[in-house]
């Protein structure tokens, strides 16, 4: 008995195969490229995801020898991004993502229609471009072909579960990221629909994470290798994924998930859709886990700023990683300590996240010198994300939302170093689950109640869910932090107007 957490991220996708006692016996992944045509876009070719997902899956079920004995498929997908698709489900044009952001003239429409905190009731999503429905809207004032032509608009997930047996199901989870989602009537919200003049047909099912959809078709069974049928299960959104993989089924417990963006989300009973949240731009919506809602920061940035810092600048690191099966991760950051750096970096590479979701903020790195050195940089950069953090989190704690433990998952918990300066600059203990690719456990949890493996995914998690360590704040670091994060807080007002200009 075997299931599969499929993880498709923005840059990456990622099958991970679990046991009935969820022990990851292994798994197989794959990158992809975000496209940027034009300076606020950032599209992606869903098809040759697809194709990568496919690959990743016939490698992972390979690789454990587990062909024979897959019951069940979960998914945990990127956010906010848009596709139009025919009939079949085949893209028919090049997928918006969610940090995209080329929808600011549509968001003035929407702040002018509905008004701003209207809409954050409602939907529990702030105005930004990242949300799906300024792409929508872009698309049918831009395109008004693709949209007369597209037989549906899909998410991630429906697109994905569509492929897999011919029905496009989305979790009640992903579709509350949409900002078309009534958050009180846990439906489409009919007046946004009524706004578009978009019928509900084009829209996919929406449906409770856990539950079944369906088997997958027997020609893609035999296309993957696989010799069964397993079942498709509901997934949701990655970052809920992650929370309900890292154990987050209670209310108060908290996550912060660092891939290629960097995202905090903590568990409440009831939608906190008050002042302080609106004014710090963050989302609120339906979590994995039935009964509970979840709020989550962003910094969009998040990993993708050191990828990008890997690749723009550490051929050489690469290269000897690859040649010596390494991380070039670990040879960029060789040898550093978790004191403060001399630098300062303001992570606003791709606009900030929360809590300004100031699209035309750029990133900035203080304090340069010619004895500078790429180590120094790439270190600073992890502290100016972890400050960035730090920010969010006294917005929640305004918000009243105190967080005492997070369980830290994704790429970012491989780091030792991160990890300790997470803890130093937060002031809070860092937890890290067994299995830190929490996403594709999530998934995975959710694909087994789907088939009937567990009779619910708070079973599952409070049986199987193992602590590998816990990072505690350093005193004298925490103190030295404290001071940085001081200098921090003046770092994005002082600068913000100069970014405007440039």
């Amino acid at each position: 008995m075997a299931i599969i957490g499929l993880d498709i991220g923005t840059t990456g996708c990622k099958a991970h195969v679990f046991d009935n006692t969820l022990t990851l016996v292994g798994s197989a992944s794959r990158e992809y490229a975000v496209d940027i045509p034009n300076p606020d876009w950032a599209e992606q070719d869903a098809e040759h995801v697809w194709s990568l997902a496919k690959e990743c899956l016939r490698e992972a079920t390979k690789k454990t020898n587990s062909q024979g004995n897959i019951d069940a498929i979960g998914f945990s997908v990127q956010g906010e991004a848009i596709t139009p698709v025919n009939e079949n489900g085949d893209a028919i044009r090049a997928t918006i993502l969610g940090m995209d952001t080329r929808a600011g003239a549509q968001n003035k429409i929407l702040k002018e229609k509905f008004g701003a905190k209207s809409l954050f009731r409602k939907t529990g999503m702030p105005i930004h471009t990242s949300n799906t429905l300024p792409k929508l809207m872009w698309i049918k004032e831009n395109e008004p072909d693709i949209w007369k032509d597209a037989y549906q608009f899909l998410l991630y997930e429906d697109f994905v579960i569509k492929k897999m047996t011919g029905k496009a199901v989305i979790s009640k989870c992903l579709a509350s990221r949409t900002q078309y989602y009534d958050l009180q009537e846990e439906d489409w919200f009919s007046e946004i629909l009524d706004f578009l003049a978009l019928k509900r047909k084009r829209l996919a099912e929406l449906a409770q994470s856990g539950t079944k959809v369906g088997l997958i078709k027997a020609d893609l069974a035999d296309e993957l290798g696989l010799e069964c049928r397993p079942v498709i299960g509901v997934g949701g959104h990655d970052q809920a994924c992650g929370a309900l993989g890292s154990g987050l089924v209670e209310p108060g417990l908290a996550m912060v998930s660092t891939g290629t963006a960097e995202v905090v989300e903590v568990g409440i009973e009831t939608p906190a859709l008050g002042d302080t949240l609106f004014k710090g731009n963050m989302s609120v919506y339906e979590h994995t886990f039935p009964g509970l809602y979840v709020v989550m920061t962003l910094n969009q940035s998040g990993g993708f700023l050191l990828r990008w810092f890997r690749d723009t600048f550490c051929e050489k690191e690469i290269e000897t990683a690859v040649a010596g099966q390494k991380d070039a991760y670990d040879l960029i950051l060789q040898d550093v300590d978790t004191k403060p750096s001399s630098l300062m970096v303001l992570p606003h590479f791709f606009g900030s996240g929360t809590p300004y979701f100031d699209t035309h903020s750029k990133g900035a790195i203080l304090g340069l010198t010619f004895g500078t050195t790429k180590r120094e940089i790439a270190k600073a950069i992890l502290e100016g994300l972890t400050l960035e953090l730090r920010l969010n989190l006294e917005v929640l704690k305004k918000g009243g939302i105190d967080i005492s433990e997070l369980r830290a998952i994704g790429g970012g918990a491989k780091s030792n170093l991160w990890l300790q300066l997470k803890a130093d600059i937060t002031g809070i203990p860092v937890a890290v689950p067994m299995v830190t690719e929490a996403a594709g456990l999530g998934a995975a949890i959710l694909g087994g109640t789907a088939a009937g493996i567990f009779d619910n995914a708070a079973e599952a998690i409070k049986e199987y869910l193992q602590i590998k360590k816990t990072y505690h704040p350093d005193p004298e670091n925490q103190k030295l932090f404290e001071e940085r994060y001081q200098i921090y807080k003046k770092l994005y007002p002082a600068i913000k107007e100069i970014s405007f200009q440039l």
